[in-house]
């Protein structure tokens, strides 16, 4: 008779993704170990592979969770039928605070994809995709003159340029948290500059 499942089964398959992502992104997924893996999660590498047959499968898992949970985000967000201007600006918001949640996850993303099988590798980027088309759909709704010059997607594209990178200048205990920089970058991106002048007085702005 084969080994049932505990009842806190899944919660212990997420610890265990949130400690791979956090080596995988420190360490490089190549240079990481099952056994290191297990004794972050403070389990035999026998009781690991009870949850996870081995490292590949954790990348995968990391991976297609992370865009998956953005793919919701898009999806809720446009069910909302909120106006064109605040769903952007809410998507935005969103995803900042998602990221701030996940910020292993998205490094492992963005540095380990490359690590995936084709097809692996190929349904995630797709998952991608549809976040980054959703994304376009808000901008054009936004600024519909975005949309008649087809820049919606360059500008959907600078807009993730912005997002996506933070994890690599964003200091994890710093005065600036991501709470804090969503609305900035909805006003830059919305407004410009001065539209994040405006909201704050020069003594208010956080320091790096």
């Amino acid at each position: 008779m084969g080994r049932g499942r505990s009842a806190n089964y899944d919660d212990q398959r997420e610890m265990i993704l949130l400690r791979a992502a956090q080596l995988f992104a420190r360490r490089g997924y190549v240079a990481t170990s099952m056994n290191q893996v297990a004794e972050a999660c403070g389990f035999s590498k026998a009781a690991l592979y009870h949850y996870y047959r081995d490292k590949y499968s954790l990348l995968v898992s990391i991976a297609e969770g992370h865009v998956s949970e953005l793919r919701a985000l898009v999806i809720e967000t446009e069910a909302e039928k909120l106006p064109p201007k605040q769903r952007l600006r809410t998507m935005i918001l969103r995803i900042v605070d998602t990221y701030s949640n996940a910020q292993d996850a998205h490094r492992v993303l963005t540095e380990d994809v490359k690590f995936l099988e084709p097809a692996d590798r190929e349904r995630v980027l797709n998952t991608e995709r549809e976040v980054v088309a959703g994304f376009s759909r808000a901008v054009a709704a936004a600024y519909p003159e975005a949309g008649v010059a087809r820049l919606d997607k360059p500008l959907t594209m600078l807009l993730f340029g912005m997002i996506n990178w933070m994890f690599t200048w964003m200091k994890p205990d710093g005065e600036l948290t991501h709470e804090a920089i969503a609305p900035i970058v909805a006003d830059l991106f919305a407004g410009g500059v001065p539209a994040v002048q405006r909201r704050f007085a020069p003594s208010d702005v956080p320091s790096l």
